[in-house]
């Protein structure tokens, strides 16, 4: 499953730049992939919604892979102060499926 950032959240960023897979963006800030942005309402490239928050940061579920093949462990979670990362419920992923989507986000390596 990707991770979810909580209403907890008091906007420090320090999960921003954490993130390998530059998923996590200030609330009401759009998102972009392979040149094309993506706002609250827009289904990303994969399908995936319901990850948008205008109030906190968040992350786009499209792009996360719990840092799978890159950390032991969700990086966001990590740094975050307050423990308001944490494993989205409603987007469950298999190891494979986490993987396989970071070879799409990162097909050089």
């Amino acid at each position: 499953m990707s991770i979810k950032i909580t209403e907890e959240c008091i906007n420090c960023g320090a999960c921003q730049s954490e993130c390998p897979n530059e998923a996590i963006f200030p609330g009401g800030e759009d998102w972009e992939f392979e040149g094309k942005t993506f706002g609250a309402e827009d289904p990303g490239p994969f399908g995936a919604t319901g990850f948008y928050s205008g109030d906190y940061y968040y992350i786009v579920t499209d792009k996360c892979t719990e840092c799978k093949g890159v950390n032991d462990s969700p990086a966001c979670a990590a740094a975050c102060p307050v423990a308001c990362c944490v494993p989205n419920e409603d987007h469950v992923e298999s190891e494979e499926e986490l993987l396989a989507k970071k070879a799409k986000l990162h097909p050089n390596g």
